[in-house]
This record gives C-alpha cells, sequence and structure tokens, in this order.
C-alpha cells in the first residue's frame, strides 16, 4: 500500500480532504494511552487475556499512528507549510 498525500483513487481534494489526519492523529493517541493504561491494570489485577487484547489494540494505535505521520509528511511535501486544523 502507498502511503502518500491520500491513497490512490479516493476523490479528496485540498478543501475536503479524504481523511482528516489530525484528527485521527489525536484519536490514534488517545487510543494508545487508554488501552496502555487499562492494559496494565487489567494486568496487575490478574485478568491476562483482557489485557492482551487491550495491548493489541494499542500496538495497533501505533501502527496507525504511524501511518497517520508518514500521510501527513507526504500532505506537507505536496503543498509545502499551511496550517492544517484538527479536522483536515
Amino acid at each position: 500500500m502507498p502511503i502518500g498525500a491520500q491513497p490512490p483513487g479516493r476523490h479528496g481534494t485540498v478543501d475536503e480532504p479524504y481523511s482528516a489526519l489530525n484528527l485521527r492523529l489525536v484519536l490514534a493517541a488517545f487510543g494508545f494511552v487508554v488501552c496502555t493504561v487499562l492494559s496494565i491494570w487489567l494486568f496487575h489485577e490478574g485478568w491476562t487475556l483482557p489485557g492482551w487484547l487491550l495491548a493489541a489494540w494499542a500496538v495497533v494505535a501505533v501502527i496507525d499512528i504511524v501511518v497517520v505521520q508518514l500521510r501527513r509528511r507526504a500532505r506537507h511535501r505536496a503543498e509545502g507549510d499551511g496550517d492544517h486544523s484538527l479536522f483536515e
């Protein structure tokens, strides 16, 4: 899967982007923090299976953070310096 400013074949424009990358980054970071804290707490309480499930979701959140950052960097290279709000 190529990682560019947006996936090929999508119909997003500068005015209407395909994905709100900044919002997606914030949500992925929030999911990582919540899943990590709850996973540690569940391991401490002895609930190993739910702890491992939340640890796996934390790993998925980290992967999403990396992908979003790569797409944000590609957008920055394609568009140059520009302010993007949380929803762009």
